[in-house]
């Protein structure tokens, strides 16, 4: 069978849009929180769960035969083609109304990312990769290429991380190494941090304990601008795990040299 790329491209496009009709009206609003855990705090609200539905309905109408992994509303269908959703990334900015949460919408054959959309409609940002390109646009119609900053060095790299408390316990001397061994470090940006270091602008990201829905969308945006990313054990992240994303392949094999080594 042979994937319509076009399709692919036009329909992550118009699920982003759905999405955005749910998202923007409550952004910056006083909605309802729900907490997703017992203990600690997992947000999600009528913003995650609307955006959700909403793209389910844009892909089950393009490709009714496809499965579909959402956050919310879990697995839908039986298919080597699976769309993989995470309608609001990044939900505790979202209700902090800091505009770094995003739309992230992945489409994986046979277990692997091939094409993916990262949205954020307030700031009127898109970053998109189906294979052979990865993209940026910026409201109208301009689009411009991704590229990452071609780094090779861990001295001079700009790190991201959601927060580092993500590392505390097991993980914690692997932070500490990273840290170290870099020149910058910032927190906060979830999916944004992954579609800066596309654009060009970071060098690192890593984060442990990401399901598929955090970081599918987002592996080609960054392969297809000529970025690396893998799980901490080299193995593919489509599915999730702990996940570092660099600028080039060879930062890539230092920074798992680094993290594997403490």
């Amino acid at each position: 069978m042979t994937i319509d790329l076009a399709k692919i491209e036009a329909t992550l496009l118009a699920a982003a849009d759905a999405a955005a009709t749910r998202t923007l009206p409550l952004f910056r609003t006083a909605l309802a929180i729900d907490n997703k855990y017992q203990v600690g705090f997992d947000p999600v609200t009528e913003a995650d769960r609307g955006a959700e539905t909403a793209i389910r309905a844009v892909i089950a109408e393009a490709f009714p035969d496809h499965a579909i992994i959402g956050e919310e509303w879990g697995s839908s269908g039986d298919s080597p083609y699976t769309w993989i959703i995470d309608p609001v990334d990044g939900t505790r900015a979202f209700i902090s109304g800091a505009p770094v949460w995003g739309t992230l919408i992945g489409f994986a054959e046979d277990g692997v990312a091939i094409a993916g959309l990262m949205s954020q409609p307030f700031i009127g940002e898109t970053f998109l990769a189906i294979p052979g390109r990865s993209t940026y646009r910026r409201g109208g119609t301009t689009i411009i290429p991704n590229r990452t900053s071609g780094q090779t060095e861990l001295a001079p790299s700009r790190v991201f991380t959601t927060t580092p408390n993500l590392f505390k316990g097991e993980h914690w001397a692997k932070w500490e190494a990273v840290e170290s061994a870099t020149r910058l470090q910032r927190f906060g940006m979830d999916c944004y941090g992954y579609a800066l270091l596309a654009a060009g602008h970071a060098d690192l990201v890593i984060e442990p304990f990401l399901n598929t829905y955090d970081i599918a969308a987002l592996v080609p945006i960054i392969r297809e601008a000529g970025g690396a990313i893998a799980c901490w054990d080299g193995s593919e992240p489509t599915p999730g795990g702990d996940v570092v994303a660099a600028a080039t392949p060879e930062l890539l094999e230092k920074a798992l040299a680094l993290v594997n080594a403490n």
